[in-house]
């Protein structure tokens, strides 16, 4: 049966505001994550995020404004409310003379007993049953954050916050992480992410919220970011020309030449074919035109580079 309304909410901010004496670091922030999705909370370094991520653990109190997660607050129902949430923030800390799951028994015995059936889970769900019994010191990066999001799922958590999980893999490790992220949602797991690489976001996330320096700029699916957000590609003759003709267009301000000689530009009301007519009516008749969508990096790029601007 579907989940609507509220109860499809795991995490809503509500103006959250967390002051540093005279410095802001986040401000008024309004952002939602929704049951069973991976949700990108992307930034610049210093925007906000570890900060923001810190409220949501319940590490640091805000300044103002309210957080709930699975509809409960965070600062007056934390004990009741974290226990739902696993994390894994920065690089696990790990005992490298334990094998992988003695790691997982040291952690779960923190919390009581230690739940052998549990330890076998998230072993098979982070794919680390077959060198369970390896010392942590011969795993690579890759197998020591999983074993992190193991230990962070000990709890057999709701939500999983996951501070840049990819950080400092090599491209076999960032693929494991990829599939890990997919399997924890198809197991019905609400995971967010904050990572620096957007490449990855990009193929995993559902949605994303991006912020620069505390304020949220824009929060979407990641399709409605990159679609119809692109450029048109045109190789035309007497390209500087054609260049200064496109530029002096309201549509067409932001046109560039790119290093192989075509023209970069948008299009009027968006469309490539009234480009190409406008292009060829003037005299200068493409020899080809294309539509290249943007990446959600050049998404990023554009609206932290321009906080005021493209937000919609």
């Amino acid at each position: 049966m579907a989940v609507s309304g509220m109860d499809n909410i795991v995490i809503q901010t509500h103006a959250l505001t967390k002051t540093f004496g005279k410095r802001t670091a986040v401000n008024q922030l309004h952002i939602e994550v929704r049951r069973g999705e991976i949700f990108g909370f992307l930034g610049p370094n210093g925007a906000g995020k570890t900060t923001t991520i810190r409220m949501l653990l319940g590490l640091i109190t805000p300044t103002s404004g309210s957080i709930s997660i699975l509809g409960r607050p965070v600062t007056t129902e934390h004990t009741e409310v974290l226990p739902r949430v696993g994390a894994l923030i920065e690089t696990p800390a790990l005992y490298n003379y334990m094998n992988g799951r003695d790691n997982l028994r040291t952690v779960a015995s923190m919390f009581g007993p230690v739940d052998e059936r549990q330890i076998d889970n998230v072993l098979t769900i982070v794919g680390l049953a077959g060198r369970q019994r390896d010392r942590v010191q011969n795993y690579s990066l890759g197998m020591k954050q999983r074993l992190g999001v193991a230990m962070a799922m000990l709890n057999d958590p709701h939500l999983l916050v996951l501070d840049e999980p990819a950080n400092g893999l090599d491209p076999a490790g960032i693929v494991e992480m990829r599939d890990l992220m997919r399997n924890l949602a198809a197991i019905g797991k609400t995971v967010l992410i904050s990572s620096h690489v957007l490449g990855e976001v990009q193929q995993i996330c559902t949605r994303v919220a991006i912020i620069n320096n505390g304020i949220l700029i824009r929060e979407a699916s990641v399709d409605e970011l990159t679609r119809g957000q692109g450029i048109y590609v045109v190789f035309v003759e007497r390209v500087a020309e054609a260049l200064a003709l496109v530029q002096a267009q309201p549509w067409g301000a932001q046109a560039v030449v790119n290093p192989q000689g075509a023209l970069m530009t948008a299009a009027p009301n968006g469309l490539g074919r009234e480009l190409n007519t406008f292009l060829s009516q003037a005299g200068y008749v493409p020899d080809a035109l294309y539509y290249q969508q943007e990446t959600l990096e050049q998404v990023f790029l554009r609206l932290t580079a321009n906080p005021g601007g493209g937000i919609r």
